[in-house]
C-alpha cells in the first residue's frame, strides 16, 4: 500500500498540511500510521479527504461530516444517520425466543427451513446465536398465525411485496436525487446541510408512506369487489338499496352519478378555466 507523508498527501488533495491536521482534530480524518516520528498516510486517507471535500462543496459543515463518518464507522446504517427507518418504535429489532417463534407461525410450521427462508428474505436476522425480528413483523406474524395462514404462503407473499416496495423506494429516491438533492448544492452557503437533508428525507419518507398506504387501500377495495363478483356475493346490476329511496342528497347524488367518467384533456382544461365559481353539474 502506498505510503504518503503529510506534505505528499497535501499535494495530492490540494490542501495545506495544516488543514489535514485540523481535519484529524475535528474527527473527520482518521489518524495516520506512525513509524517513529514520521506519520504515513495511505489510500484510505485520500478517499476520506475526497469525501470531505465533496460534502463541503454541498455545504456540509465539519461537525456534520464528522457525525456522518463516526456513525458509519460504528456500523450505523445510512437510514439511522439520516433519521429515517431506524427510530425507536415499530422498526426496532427485538430478540425472540423459541416460544416466540411457535407463536409467530401456525402449529406444525416451526421448521428450520421456514426460519432460514425468513432470514434470507430479511424478515429475521441472526445475531450471536439468536434470531431477531422487527416489531412490525412480530405483530404481523402473530396476526397471521392466529388466522392459520401457512408460513410458506406468508413468506412467498412477503418476497413479492418486498420486490414491489423496493421499486417504490427506488422511485422516491430518484425523485429526491433529481429534484431535492440539487437544492442542497444550490444552497451550499447555508449551515446545517445535514439537518436540511434529514428534514427533506423525513418529509419524503412520510409522503411515500402516505401515498403507498392510500394506494394500497384503494387496490384492496377494488380487489375485494372483484372477489365478490367472482363468488357472486353482489346483487344483480339493477338492484337498488332501500336507502336509495330516502330523500338524502348524498344518496341521490350517488345514484345519479352512475359510473366514474374518464374525461379527455379538453374537458379537464374547461373545468380548470371555469374555476370554482360555477354551479354543480345538473343544477
Amino acid at each position: 500500500m502506498e505510503q504518503l507523508t503529510v506534505d505528499e498527501l497535501a499535494v495530492r488533495v490540494g490542501l495545506p498540511g495544516s488543514t489535514i491536521r485540523m481535519y484529524q482534530t475535528k474527527g473527520v480524518l482518521h489518524p495516520p500510521r506512525r513509524q517513529g516520528r514520521v506519520a504515513y498516510y495511505d489510500a484510505s486517507h485520500l478517499e476520506r479527504l475526497t469525501l470531505v471535500q465533496r460534502l463541503q462543496s454541498r455545504g456540509f459543515s465539519l461537525p456534520a461530516i464528522a457525525e456522518l463518518v463516526k456513525a458509519r464507522e460504528k456500523g450505523a446504517s445510512v437510514a439511522a444517520v439520516l433519521g429515517v427507518g431506524e427510530a425507536e418504535g415499530p422498526d426496532d429489532w427485538v430478540r425472540i425466543r423459541a416460544r416466540d417463534i411457535s407463536r409467530l407461525v401456525p402449529l406444525g410450521d416451526v421448521r428450520p427451513r421456514v426460519l432460514r427462508r425468513a432470514v434470507q428474505l430479511g424478515l429475521v436476522r441472526w445475531r450471536l446465536g439468536w434470531p431477531h425480528v422487527r416489531r412490525w413483523a412480530l405483530d404481523a406474524g402473530n396476526r397471521l398465525a392466529a388466522l392459520s395462514v401457512p408460513s410458506d404462503d406468508v413468506l412467498a407473499k412477503f418476497a413479492n411485496l418486498r420486490t414491489a416496495t423496493d421499486g417504490i423506494a427506488a422511485d422516491f429516491v430518484e425523485v429526491f436525487e433529481r429534484r431535492l438533492w440539487p437544492q442542497l448544492a444550490d444552497n451550499a452557503d447555508q449551515d446545517d446541510q445535514l439537518d436540511r437533508m434529514r428534514a427533506l428525507l423525513v418529509e419524503l419518507t412520510y409522503t411515500a408512506e402516505t401515498v403507498v398506504i392510500g394506494t394500497l387501500r384503494e387496490s384492496i377495495r377494488e380487489a375485494a369487489e372483484q372477489f365478490a363478483r367472482r363468488h357472486r356475493l353482489l346483487p344483480s346490476g339493477d338492484f337498488q338499496p332501500a336507502w336509495a329511496e330516502e330523500p338524502l342528497p348524498i344518496a341521490e347524488r350517488l345514484i345519479e352519478t352512475g359510473e366514474d367518467e374518464f374525461p379527455d384533456e379538453p374537458t379537464i382544461q374547461r373545468f380548470l378555466d371555469r374555476g370554482d365559481d360555477h354551479d354543480e353539474p345538473g343544477r
